[in-house]
């Protein structure tokens, strides 16, 4: 029964997004008075069809994906509503509906999802933590963080990131007390966080590693499993494997096993200095504005957080082995247990739908935008053996991405 529920989750997630991305293509091209000839949801065999005035209507077995075939989409035409003849920004709305509409429909449900929690933590501090920069300092319990260097401040969140970047500087504190303001320049107290630069989730198997870390530099790679730790047997614990290596004075004796191979593998963990405040924060109170506030600063963060995914893979501090392709993300619908996590993936899927399409690379609907870009630059249209060139290379470059990615989420699963 766990089986059909999963299945039905996974189907319905990737068919409902696949659909509305497919669905702004098509009513786009109709509004655009553009030629559609078959609307689709799947690849391979037709399971369902049904033919209407102008469009064919269809259901395919393999749910990874559709398309929407317009008349002179793929060649050049003259007839009446072809593609190639709607004018440049046209194409280009027709073009970029299916993400828009998809980023669009993320953020919608994101905000509806942060807007019903209720619960959100404010800039009031709670409690401070003893012996800690905030106690040593005489700030107090009831006191509001309104500025840190110079930002305003209005959630905890917000500290939390701007903390997280000091490096040992001293921090411009502006309090607000019984009504009042008070500055502070305070230094936050240091602690050293030990870094392997191993990301585990289940089980004792790696599932990812850090570029440039301490266990990239010593060999160890993703779907190693963590044996033994100094010695103590990991029992399959992430958790365990965690505690062991905290506790570990300097070097780090790892009993790794690959594939059939047992390895031993001495790992010196990168030192890291963190800075904390020490304090604690209250939630904000439940009103109709703070859920609004909240729901809409939230989301923002959303969206950056997912632009800044991008930006670490171009720069190559996330590699491509730690990108997921459909069973990876199959895996993760399967395991939710509540509406509210559902909702969340059905969100961030979208949302990394529509951005990622958005890219020019070619066989993407961000690659077709750049070549509608010359052709507007250039006056002329690229010739169509050109074009179709770039696309195929871009459709293979795709394929070879996602077969890699796949494998790579089934070995992060077995």
């Amino acid at each position: 029964m766990g089986f059909v529920v999963s299945a039905i989750k996974i189907i319905f997630l990737l068919g409902f997004l696949i659909f509305i991305h497919e669905g702004g293509h098509f009513l786009v091209a109709k509004l655009c008075k553009v030629k559609v000839n078959e609307f689709a949801i799947g690849f391979g065999p037709t399971i369902w069809k049904k033919q209407g005035k102008e469009t064919k209507y269809a259901l395919r077995l393999i749910p990874l994906g559709g398309f929407v075939s317009m008349e002179g989409e793929t060649e050049s035409s003259d007839a009446e509503g072809s593609f190639s003849k709607a004018s440049i920004p046209r194409r280009i709305a027709i073009v970029s509906a299916g993400a828009i509409v998809n980023i669009i429909f993320a953020i919608i449900v994101y905000f509806i999802l942060m807007f019903s929690m209720g619960t959100y933590i404010s800039n009031q501090i709670d409690t401070t933590i003893y012996g800690y920069s905030a106690q040593i300092n005489s700030i107090q319990s009831g006191d509001k963080i309104i500025k840190i260097n110079g930002k305003s401040i209005k959630r905890a969140d917000t500290v939390t990131k701007i903390l997280s970047k000091n490096k040992g500087e001293n921090v411009d504190l502006t309090i607000e007390r019984n009504g009042e303001e008070i500055q502070k320049n305070i230094s936050l107290t240091k602690n050293e966080i030990k870094s392997t630069g191993i990301y585990l989730k289940d089980s004792n198997k790696i599932i990812a590693i850090e570029k440039n870390s301490a266990a990239e530099k010593q060999g160890i790679k993703a779907n190693d499993e963590i044996i033994e730790v100094n010695g103590e047997n990991a029992n399959n614990d992430p958790q365990n494997i965690v505690n062991l290596i905290n506790n570990s004075q300097e070097a780090i004796l790892l009993k790794i096993k690959r594939g059939n191979d047992l390895l031993e593998i001495n790992l010196i963990p990168h030192i890291t200095p963190k800075y904390y405040l020490g304090v604690t924060f209250k939630n904000a109170e439940d009103t109709f504005l703070n859920r609004a506030y909240y729901g809409i600063t939230e989301t923002g963060d959303f969206l950056i957080s997912i632009l800044d995914n991008l930006k670490q893979l171009f720069t190559g501090n996330v590699g491509i082995e730690q990108m997921t392709g459909p069973v990876g993300i199959s895996e993760a619908v399967a395991e939710t247990k509540e509406i509210k996590e559902f909702i969340y993936l059905l969100a961030l899927i979208s949302l990394s739908l529509g951005v990622t399409n958005l890219l020019p690379i070619p066989a993407l609907d961000g690659g077709k935008l750049l070549i509608l870009i010359i052709e507007a630059i250039r006056r002329k249209p690229l010739k169509e053996g050109t074009e179709l060139k770039i696309q195929t290379i871009g459709f293979m470059i795709i394929i070879a991405l996602s077969l890699y990615v796949t494998y790579n989420d089934i070995l992060r699963i077995l």
